[in-house]
């Protein structure tokens, strides 16, 4: 059975399909990672075999390749959402897991580059939690 996942930016300017299966699901601390989703980590999912297709919008999609680093962050031109790239010189995918609208099955395999972890990005799980903006 093939595996197929759906996902679109926030504007919904693109949308795209994966077909196949992810093999590693990593939670980046890493500082490039942290400037570029604005958040404590990005969450990306990564295949070797993976096939990306670009169902709409394909013309909107950029990508920035940070200079004398292996960072990259492809995105919408129109809503700066987070879109999935292929990593330069090789064949690996890269998939923003919060670009998904399916559902993914596996849980992230690790965090990484947690020696960049922001001050503020520890103890997490005791903060309280709302089902809504609080009042």
């Amino acid at each position: 059975m093939t595996t197929r996942h759906h996902g679109s930016c926030l504007c919904g300017a693109v949308r795209f399909e994966v077909e196949g299966s992810f093999e590693r699901f990593f939670l980046c601390h890493c500082s490039f990672c942290r400037k570029d989703t604005g958040s404590a980590h990005a969450a990306n999912l990564f295949s070797t075999s993976a096939q990306l297709s670009w169902l709409s919008g394909e013309d909107q999609v950029t990508t920035y390749k940070l200079p004398s680093t292996r960072h990259a962050k492809s995105f919408c031109k129109t809503c700066g959402s987070a879109l999935p790239r292929l990593h330069a010189g090789s064949t690996a995918l890269i998939v923003p897991a919060g670009s998904l609208e399916s559902p993914v099955a596996m849980r992230p395999n690790a965090h990484i580059f947690v020696a960049s972890r922001a001050d503020w990005d520890h103890d997490l799980e005791t903060a309280p939690t709302f089902d809504r903006l609080p009042a």
